[in-house]
Parts: structure tokens; C-alpha cells; sequence
């Protein structure tokens, strides 16, 4: 087989050719030459102008590398691409991810694990810093082609890379770094976004050591510790999207393991930090990845950027300095406090037995199930699913023994597992893809959005209290208005224009008056809620027309 040959460019825009021509110059040999847009005054597309950089591969070459203009390259970084690209000729390979991705949840485990490349997981593709093999950038050309003006590059990358079964892996550590310098395709409201493991100094070799089929990434995003969890099946392999808190308790820890030791209150980045870290510990403990000595400088990186990741979508880059060495102490307790849990008796596999469930077949009632699971509900009663379908949407719970069920009428459901159809799914997903979010109908419209974790909680309230009404609401403490709906999916998902819409008829519906289970009260947050639902819309729902999805 004839040696890998590497053509390169850096993508830009005319507003900012004089940066991306000094990141060519900082690379030997003239390799990277810049691609620019090639409607600069046209509405602002990082797809466009990729489309451009993956189709100006030079003639001869095998590989496509494409890095956008506001990266920082590592010392070694054409070296590693060299190598990586003979160990990996038929891979995708992103050079770069965020230090609070799913993706970058992977990078950390390959850094306690000693790999170089981890699989990418199910989340956007990082295209900031990206290699493909030839076949692979002119096929995406064409996919991409026929999308424009829908979803962002990334996700398309990830979607086309699935769809053609090419390996995707992510580098460890990452050979490039970003340098904020304003965002012209509308990211700048994420807050700073830098490397999940940036070390400037690595040096290449064992290119070929790659950790693939992990199956728990535990992350910290938007200050939520978080756990993507891979089902294999039946069915098809998906993921399912819980809380790190949620993940533990049902792996068994105790409670008093779950918050940071010390007294008093903590902060909800100390907590962040702490819960994404001890499930890191737990899972590396379990998966048999031995804890890197101190002088690893990945593994130290790599767990310096868990607290910080988290909290930089609502932080300055002055704070995020200031929290850096607070936070990564309290990570590194927690990934001992997490290893030494998973050496324990107490951290047990979850215990068979439970509900049996009707209509649960799909990722809505995956991700219920599995809720339930994990709040220890082991009732033997009967929870049918499948009227959540109807124009009365609503769960029957029936505990064993007891001949009527109980009946809990719902708002509007809403999170993981749920449909882009549905009145709250239409918002978010129009607002993903950067369209207007429009709000039907009468803005002062009472709307009550309810998530799904709240609806698996309200199914447990019932069956510990058994209650003697047969008849429950599940709706929220306090109703919205469509306006503010559209308003917090702007402020959630993406900020773009709220389009209203007098004539048109959302569907919106509010249950027939009831009380709510008893002991039961929503505990997601609206915003929290909205961010979830459309992280699992733009990774997990597959739409029937992937043309336009």
C-alpha cells in the first residue's frame, strides 16, 4: 500500500484571513493553505466555507486536513497527524474537543486508560481540527451539498461518518487548542470553549494504542454532572442521557458518598466537579484502567478541565482561572473516593425485578424505565405507556393486587426520548438548526411542560405513598406562558429570533383538574430540561428525512 500523503488547509473568512494566514505560516513547508469563503457576504455558514476546504484536497494525496482559523496548534502536531493517519488510514480523526463534551468524557477515560485515540461517541463530530481519508471529504462534499441551511457541520459530520460506517476516533491528548476571537457563525454565547486535554508538548508515538466501546462517559456540562450510557440493545444501540447523581445512586453508592466531603454547603461546582469525577473513578475502577502516575501530564490535564468544562458556559475566563486548582483537587478525591467504591461490596449491579411496563419499547420509555430502575422501584405493577400517545396523554399504573389503576394525566412531556413533533419538540428542534422559533397561537397561552425525569418521579410517588384517589395531574408548580416558552428555548438551545405566529394552532392541552401524586413536585428546571431535550434531538433522534432533518 502505497505511503499516506497529507494535504492540508486552514478554513477562514475574509474578516479573518490575516489570522488564519499567520496559523499557516506557524506550519513548516507551506502544508496549510488557506480556503476562504466563498460567499463572504452571504449568511454566515461554517458549512459553506467547509464544503469549500474539503474540496480543494490536493491531487495525489490521501488525506484531507482541515483546521479553522482560530486554532493553536501542539509542537509534534503534524508529526502525530503523519503517524495517526498510517496506524489509522481509513479513520476520521478529530484533533480537538471540548473540555465539557461527551466526546471529551471519552478523551479523559483514553487518558487514564494510556490510549492515544478514543472512539468518538454519539454527540456532534469535532470538524474544528479534522483528518479525513479522501474517499471520506469527497463523500461528505456531496452529503453536505444537499444540506445546506440545516444543521451545523458538525453534526452533519457525525451524522454522515454514522451513516457510512467510517471509524471515528478522537485524539489523546488533543493536538489543537482554540483561541476565542469572537465567533462568526453564532457560538460565542457558550462562554469560552477550550481543549478537554490540550499538552503542547506531547510528542508522537503508539499512535496505534485506541480505546473503543466505552459504555459510561461521565461529563459536566452547563453545571450539571451528567452520564451518557450506551445501550446495546435489543434494537438498535443508543444512548441514554441521565444524571450523574441518578447513575450512582443506581449503581449502588451510598448517598453520603454523593456529596463532597468537608462541612458545610458547597457550591454547585464543587458538587459538579465532584459527581462527574467519582463516576469517572467508578467506571475506570470497573472497566480495570489503573490510575496514571502523577507525572502524566494528559491524565493531569485531562482532569484539570472536568470542573471548569462545566462551568464555562456561564463563566468569564478570570473566574474560570480563579476555580481551575480548587476544582481539579476536588477532582482528583473524587476519582479515588470513585475507585475505591467500586472495590466495595455496596457498589452492586442493579438488581433485576421491578415494573412491567406496556408501550415501553422506544427511547421514551427507555429512558423511564431506566429512571425508575435507578430510584430503586421494584413494584411488580403494571405501567402502561402507550396512552402518552393519544390527545389525553397519560400514564395507568396498576401495583399488584389492586384492580383499578391509577391514572396521571400529563402537560406537556418534553426531554429525552421524546418527539420533535410535539409542540415543545417543534421549538427546540427549529432552534437547533438556527431557525426562528415560532410561538403559535395566543402568546399568553398557559403552557405546562413537564420533563420526563419529573414523570418517572411522579410514577414512583404513587407507588410508595398508594394513595387513595385514583386520579393524579403531572403538571408543573407553576405553569408558563407560550412566550416564555419560546423565550427559554431561545435562551437554552440556541439564541435566535422568536417568531410569532397569531393564527396558528400549537396544540397546546393542560389536563383536567386533579391534584398532583402526593410528596410529588418537578425538581428539572426549565432551562436544565430544554438544554437536555435538544442535546438528545441533535445526537440520538434519527428524523425520517435525513435530507432536510
Amino acid at each position: 500500500m502505497a505511503r499516506p500523503r497529507l494535504s492540508a488547509v486552514v478554513m477562514t473568512h475574509p474578516r479573518r484571513r490575516a489570522a488564519a494566514e499567520e496559523l499557516a505560516r506557524s506550519v513548516p513547508g507551506g502544508l496549510l493553505r488557506v480556503v476562504m469563503d466563498p460567499d463572504p457576504t452571504g449568511t454566515p455558514s461554517v458549512l459553506r466555507t467547509a464544503l469549500a476546504a474539503w474540496s480543494s484536497i490536493e491531487e495525489g494525496a490521501t488525506h484531507q486536513l482541515v483546521v479553522q482559523d482560530d486554532m493553536v496548534l501542539s509542537e509534534s502536531f503534524l508529526d502525530r497527524v503523519r503517524c495517526a493517519i498510517e496506524e489509522l488510514p481509513d479513520a476520521a480523526l478529530a484533533l480537538f474537543a471540548l473540555w465539557d463534551s461527551r466526546n471529551g468524557a471519552a478523551v479523559r477515560m483514553g487518558a487514564m486508560a494510556g490510549a492515544r485515540w478514543v472512539g468518538a461517541v454519539n454527540e456532534y463530530f469535532p470538524c474544528v481540527a479534522i483528518v479525513l481519508p479522501r474517499r471520506v471529504a469527497e463523500g461528505f462534499v456531496a452529503y453536505g451539498r444537499r444540506r445546506l441551511g440545516g444543521w451545523p457541520d458538525d453534526i452533519l459530520m457525525h451524522r454522515y461518518l454514522g451513516a457510512s460506517g467510517v471509524p471515528r476516533y478522537v485524539a489523546v491528548p488533543n493536538l489543537a487548542e482554540h483561541e476565542d476571537r469572537g465567533s462568526i457563525s453564532g457560538n460565542a454565547f457558550r462562554g469560552p470553549r477550550r481543549s478537554v486535554c490540550f499538552v503542547p508538548g506531547d510528542r508522537p508515538g503508539q499512535e496505534g494504542r485506541t480505546l473503543t466501546g466505552q459504555t459510561v462517559l461521565p461529563f459536566f456540562k452547563h453545571g450539571v454532572a451528567q452520564c451518557a450510557v450506551r445501550v446495546t440493545g435489543p434494537g438498535p444501540e443508543r444512548w441514554l442521557h441521565l444524571d450523574a447523581e441518578q447513575y450512582l445512586r443506581g449503581a449502588g453508592l451510598p448517598d453520603a458518598l454523593l456529596r463532597p466531603p468537608g462541612a458545610g454547603a458547597c457550591g454547585p461546582d464543587v458538587r459538579g466537579t465532584w459527581l462527574t469525577a467519582l463516576a469517572m473513578g467508578f467506571e475506570a475502577a470497573r472497566g480495570g484502567f489503573e490510575a496514571p502516575s502523577g507525572a502524566s501530564r494528559t491524565y493531569a490535564e485531562a482532569v484539570a478541565t472536568i470542573g471548569t468544562g462545566g462551568i464555562s458556559n456561564a463563566s468569564t475566563e478570570e473566574h474560570l482561572a480563579l476555580r481551575r486548582a480548587p476544582l481539579a483537587e476536588v477532582a482528583h478525591r473524587a476519582l479515588a473516593a470513585g475507585r475505591e467504591a467500586a472495590a466495595e461490596p455496596r457498589s452492586r449491579p442493579r438488581r433485576p425485578g421491578g415494573p412491567v411496563w406496556h408501550g415501553a419499547a422506544n427511547p421514551l420509555g427507555d429512558h423511564l424505565v431506566r429512571r425508575l430502575a435507578d430510584l430503586g422501584e421494584r413494584s411488580a405493577a403494571l405501567i402502561d405507556l402507550a396512552p402518552l400517545g393519544s390527545p389525553d396523554p397519560r400514564v395507568t399504573v396498576r401495583p399488584p393486587g389492586e384492580p383499578v389503576p391509577y391514572t396521571l394525566r400529563v402537560g406537556e412531556l418534553y426531554g429525552p426520548g421524546c418527539s420533535r413533533r410535539s409542540p415543545v419538540g417543534r421549538m427546540v428542534w427549529d432552534a437547533l438548526r438556527s431557525r426562528p422559533v415560532v410561538a403559535g397561537g395566543d402568546p399568553d397561552a398557559e403552557v405546562c411542560p413537564v420533563y420526563v425525569n419529573d414523570l418517572a418521579d411522579a410514577i414512583a410517588a404513587v407507588l410508595r405513598a398508594r394513595p387513595e384517589g385514583r386520579a393524579f395531574t403531572v403538571v408543573p408548580e407553576k405553569p408558563c406562558t407560550a412566550a416564555e416558552l419560546a423565550r427559554a428555548v431561545h435562551d437554552a438551545v440556541r439564541p435566535v429570533p422568536v417568531q410569532p405566529a397569531p393564527g396558528a394552532d400549537p396544540g397546546w392541552h393542560r389536563p383536567a383538574d386533579a391534584p398532583p401524586p402526593p410528596g410529588w413536585s418537578p425538581a428539572t428546571g426549565l432551562a436544565r430540561g430544554l438544554h437536555s431535550f435538544a442535546q438528545w434531538l441533535a445526537y440520538e433522534e434519527v428524523p425520517e428525512d435525513s435530507g432536510s432533518g
